[in-house]
């Protein structure tokens, strides 16, 4: 594929954001988010290449990480019990329900992260390669995500 024909080409990434941000958000749910160095491989992380990686309670990430993928990977963690937090390493679930959650949590926390927000999020993981039943990350989110959000909100989350 030629240079800027890649749709995921324009996802913010989070050196556009900078690490204090996504650092702060994630230390008010236990986590601790790890600059990793530009070029080295991301600890943790299930695609590999540029994606967050994630062990127990850490998030890892580069400059080139986008910021659906830190946002992603820290949710994984999130919608886990603290014991089952601990065991991660790569891979967080199998669970249907916990991916679901995961994905609407990502998007409701896109919001307090200062120059992302939810919509920006949503058109990124769209570029990504999400996929949806209603064809959109926006339109899985305002009209299919109900179980989701009872997901979270049996957990103290949404």
């Amino acid at each position: 594929m030629a240079p800027g024909n890649d749709p995921a080409d324009g996802v913010l990434r989070v050196g556009e954001i900078g690490f204090d941000e996504p650092r702060a958000l994630l230390a008010r749910y236990g986590l601790t988010l790890v600059a990793v160095a530009d070029g080295r491989d991301i600890p943790g992380s299930f695609w590999g290449e540029s994606e967050a990686g994630i062990i127990g309670s850490t998030v890892y990430a580069r400059a080139d990480t986008p910021v659906h993928s830190l946002l992603h990977e820290a949710c994984h963690l999130i919608v886990l019990p603290d014991d089952k937090r601990a065991l991660v390493h790569t891979d967080a679930t199998d669970s249907i329900e916990e991916e679901d959650a995961t994905c609407y949590l990502q998007i409701v926390l896109a919001e307090q992260l200062p120059g992302v927000g939810s919509a920006r999020v949503m058109e990124d993981m769209d570029r990504w390669g999400y996929t949806y039943r209603l064809g959109s990350t926006r339109a899985w989110f305002e009209q299919d995500a109900a179980e989701a959000r009872a997901f979270l909100q049996a957990r103290g989350l949404a």
